[in-house]
């Protein structure tokens, strides 16, 4: 399989946050937040793998700022890695200042999705080939937060997560 570019996972989708998406002081629930960085995620996959996806794990997400009623939401994915079956999707949500329009970040998410056929059985999807800086450090990292969980989840043995132990070294 033809390695793909992040840039062709690409997904952006902006949303306004309205009053049925947020808490009693009017925050958006993080819930809320997590579907549309879902449905982010969950496209971009498709993309990279062109194959019917789904969500595996949702491996990190910080909430850093608040979104406030009425913001204008954007969240971008890419996918950061693929392994055989499996691809990180790493997502920055961005919020527009009114006044100004300038963005600033406000979270950010890494979920991993798989590639399955009609039967929802695995199948591999092509390799990624990182462009910029930024896809490179987090194409690297991919594979450090893939075998720690790996690690935690006693599906590797230690000694055999090479990227982690070069950490420590």
């Amino acid at each position: 399989m033809e390695a793909r570019t992040p840039l062709e996972s690409r997904t952006i989708i902006t949303d306004l946050v309205l009053p049925s998406e947020t808490n009693p002081i009017g925050n958006m629930f993080g819930g809320e937040l997590l579907a549309r960085m879902d449905r982010a995620a969950g496209i971009a996959a498709r993309r990279h793998s062109r194959r019917i996806t789904v969500t595996a794990s949702v491996n990190h997400v910080a909430f850093n700022k608040m979104i406030p009623l009425g913001s204008v939401v954007t969240v971008e994915a890419k996918v950061s890695r693929a392994f055989k079956s499996s691809m990180e999707i790493y997502m920055d949500v961005w919020i527009e200042d009114r006044e100004s329009g300038m963005r600033s970040k406000a979270n950010e998410a890494i979920y991993t999705f798989v590639a399955v056929d009609e039967m929802g059985n695995p199948v591999p999807v092509p390799p990624v080939k990182p462009e910029t800086d930024l896809e490179k450090e987090r194409y690297d990292a991919a594979l450090r937060r893939r075998q720690l969980s790996l690690v935690l989840a006693k599906k590797m043995d230690a000694k055999d997560a090479t990227e982690l132990k070069a950490l420590f070294q």
